[in-house]
């Protein structure tokens, strides 16, 4: 117990702003993520279910893009962002540079293969009669479109949440387009709970550290409670 009380002592004493750095170091990551997850969301599930449908020259190569994405380098897509938003980049003229705008650009990038490849796969896994059963009862592509994701919805929602936990657990990409930057008063600007965590433990603040991971920590098991209840609330897809 003196060990515990030991170490919360500096957090409560040293930094008396600890709790509004923390609140706006949520707040932020949960911005970033949510943000370039609906955005991913919205651009990968037309594209999954295109290529799920249709059968057209390339579609092998364009999947084998589409899972090397998934695990594409955190660190060479911010730099290519930071390019991008730079003053010598396509974006200069919109000054992104260290911006939260730019976090959810670089998540997006990162998110997208992951919510794509893991969507592509649920929608091949519903059973070719289904659409067919759709198509016999005078349903158009998009009524087939609709039954399908229906059918997939689980998969669908798991690579909406591999998406959501690849984004909010991001590190490198972040950190390069972000700038990891914090107030003097301690809200955050563009730090988020990955960045600050490193932050805080290479400043040797580990009590800071240890409780910002533990936040992150809780999200990621929120999330996967939310993937376990869909789970249990149908069979296979649904």
């Amino acid at each position: 117990m003196h060990f515990e009380l030991g170490m919360l002592t500096p957090l409560l004493i040293d930094f008396p702003f600890e709790w509004n750095y923390i609140r706006s170091i949520i707040y932020v990551s949960l911005y970033v993520s949510i943000t370039a997850v609906i955005l991913s969301t919205l651009f990968s599930l037309p594209i999954a279910l295109l290529v799920g449908f249709k059968e057209f020259r390339g579609k092998t190569l364009l999947t084998s893009i589409i899972n090397t994405g998934m695990g594409f380098p955190s660190v060479v897509v911010g730099l290519v962002v930071l390019f991008a938003v730079s003053n010598q980049g396509p974006l200069g003229t919109w000054d992104l540079v260290f911006t939260t705008e730019a976090m959810i650009i670089s998540q997006f990038i990162l998110a997208a293969p992951v919510i794509t490849g893991v969507s592509l796969a649920a929608v091949d896994s519903v059973e070719q009669n289904v659409r067919d059963a759709a198509y016999a009862m005078g349903g158009t592509r998009f009524d087939v479109a609709l039954v399908t994701i229906k059918e997939a919805r689980y998969g669908i929602a798991t690579a909406v949440l591999a998406g959501f936990g690849r984004a909010i657990s991001e590190v490198g990409s972040v950190l390069i387009v972000g700038g990891n930057i914090a107030g003097s008063d301690g809200t955050s600007v563009t730090r988020t709970l990955t960045t600050a965590i490193q932050l805080e433990a290479r400043q040797g603040r580990f009590e800071t550290a240890m409780i910002l991971g533990a936040i992150l920590v809780v999200l990621v098991l929120l999330v996967n409670a939310i993937v376990v209840r869909l789970g249990n609330g149908g069979g296979r897809y649904g």
